[in-house]
């Protein structure tokens, strides 16, 4: 399993997105409504592109995030977090008299979300006029990473760039996804859980349909997570349902989990791996995130990933 030669050597993936302060209250037990739960309550940086970028730094990609963060506290310690985690922050908007995004989580029992709370307004902050201030990093990176936490403008604006360099996109919540609907012929990859390709596709909940309606609007890589039901995959030639192992360990935090699963996508790419092993990388990739309190485990690696997918981890 070849990783890419040097943080400081071309290629590089740029990420651009949010990057939040993540509360995360594990509750001990089963959870109760309208009622105080002893369990855990741990701070961590976080925010969807945010974690992309680390995470693929942990599997050795050169990476450069472009977000925004306010001049406060928790602004000091995403940046100084992610310069840690390896990855180039040089670009990260600072905004005077704004509050950094914050992500606020509660888990059940079985360490599974059961509702969050994000405050992101400082993300209307990363206007176009920002992503063209950014256009040389954009245009020589060898892939670009968005979510939709961005403003329609600036994923307008981002989108431009999917002519020339693949695009790959997490579409967050049933909230946000349509917001690439207009941008979907630039898009290289797409990754949703069925709620949110459904928002997106309309009507439509069959996945094949999905798929292939994606596929007549220009999407080449369709991959829909299914939780339980495994991972569903299209490159329009090709297509199928990955389902998970039939012994899998009980997460201790999912909520980081889908942002290994697109890093392992965006990695797989440069190693030009085929549609199946693609998805098995990167449903060990979000496998290793979430046996880690934190929303980042910072074990990840390449190997310890190939150790989950030959089934070597002791599960």
């Amino acid at each position: 399993m070849e990783t890419l030669k040097s943080k400081n050597n071309d290629p590089y993936f740029v990420v651009i997105g949010g990057a939040n302060m993540d509360i995360c209250g594990a509750s001990a037990g089963p959870l109760v409504a309208r009622d105080s739960n002893p369990g855990r309550v741990s701070l961590s940086p976080g925010g969807v592109a945010r974690n992309i970028a680390e995470n693929l730094s942990l599997l050795g990609a050169n990476c450069r995030f472009l977000g925004a963060v306010g001049d406060d506290l928790y602004g000091d310690q995403l940046i100084l977090a992610g310069e840690k985690a390896g990855i180039d922050m040089s670009g990260v908007l600072r905004v005077a008299g704004r509050r950094t995004s914050t992500y606020l989580a509660v888990l059940d029992g079985q360490g599974d979300m059961a509702v969050a709370i994000n405050d992101m307004d400082i993300m209307e902050a990363l206007t176009p006029e920002y992503i063209k201030s950014r256009q040389k990093t954009i245009k020589e990176a060898a892939a670009i990473v968005m979510d939709t936490n961005l403003t329609e403008a600036a994923i307008a604006e981002i989108a431009a760039y999917g002519e020339t360099c693949p695009i790959f996109v997490d579409v967050v919540s049933t909230a946000k996804a349509p917001k690439i609907l207009p941008h979907l012929a630039n898009i290289h990859t797409l990754k949703a859980n069925r709620e949110e390709a459904e928002s997106i596709c309309g009507r439509i909940a069959d996945l094949d349909k999905m798929a292939g309606w994606l596929h007549e609007k220009g999407v080449q890589n369709v991959i829909i997570t299914l939780g339980a039901e495994g991972v569903y995959y299209s490159n329009g030639l090709e297509h199928g349902i990955i389902k998970p192992d039939s012994e899998t360990s009980k997460p201790v935090n999912a909520t980081g989990a889908g942002d290994a699963f697109v890093a392992g996508l965006v990695f797989s790419y440069m190693q030009k791996w085929d549609m199946p092993e693609t998805i098995k990388f990167s449903t060990s990739a979000a496998k290793v995130a979430m046996a880690h309190e934190g929303t980042i485990n910072p074990a990840m690696s390449v190997s310890m990933v190939k150790k989950i997918m030959d089934n070597k981890n002791g599960q």
